[in-house]
């Protein structure tokens, strides 16, 4: 029997939880400090499946006082989703933890 309170909160990878908006993917809480962006470039055909192979990777300060370059903290490209939401988990841990 499934969790109510999980039934609702939507995907969630590794505690933390994923939402995505086109080619964009927001990994973390807007009510904590920072979150992770991760932006789909490019994407290749395999069989019938569009799978990404350029993700950029941003960690960011969640301030909405902030201009949105100024709240950039760290920045990456990777080649897959897989390696994206590796380094995006890493570091919003990292950040999160205060280290």
């Amino acid at each position: 029997m499934a969790n109510e309170n999980t039934k609702n909160e939507g995907l969630v990878y590794r505690g933390h939880p994923l939402r995505r908006i086109d080619n964009l993917i927001y990994y973390g809480t807007m009510a904590e400090k920072y979150i992770v962006m991760m932006q789909i470039q490019d994407t290749k055909k395999v069989q019938d499946l569009s799978i990404a192979s350029k993700v950029s990777v941003q960690l960011q300060l969640t301030d909405p006082t902030l201009k949105s370059r100024d709240r950039i903290v760290k920045k990456s490209e990777k080649d897959s989703l897989y390696a994206a939401m590796d380094i995006a988990h890493v570091w919003l841990e990292r950040a999160l933890a205060g280290k």
